[in-house]
């Protein structure tokens, strides 16, 4: 499941700049690759089960992909199967897609003192 594999990613790189921290929020913005977000929430709590992360709120932002028109120059959202194959503006078939797949933790709000340990004190 590539959602799988987004959370995973989204959790280590959130772990490792919490250092110890307990999350309490993630923004994420994905763009250039179409998300399902009930499944990313899932993965995400999946993910983080058992770490700092655990409980996190997960604030997903997710960019439409897009394609340009070699023929007309225009960016497109791709919101159908059609516009994969066809410009949705000018019908031209030279359309390649407007960028990258694109990942990025833009924020995560963290307490400032470490996380107890399990057993430990508060």
């Amino acid at each position: 499941m590539h959602e799988m594999g987004l959370c995973e990613a989204i959790v280590d790189a959130v772990l490792l700049r919490a250092e110890g921290r307990r999350v309490r929020a993630v923004r994420v913005r994905v763009a250039g690759h179409p998300v399902v977000r009930e499944v990313v929430d899932q993965g995400f709590a999946l993910a983080a089960a058992g770490t700092v992360a655990e409980g996190a709120e997960l604030d997903l932002v997710v960019e439409p992909p897009g394609v340009v028109c070699r023929l007309c120059a225009e960016w497109s959202p791709v919101t159908t199967a059609r516009a994969l194959l066809a410009c949705p503006r000018c019908g031209g078939l030279d359309v390649v897609p407007a960028e990258e797949e694109r990942l990025v933790v833009e924020a995560i709000t963290f307490d400032t003192e470490p996380a107890a340990v399990a057993g430990g004190e508060s």
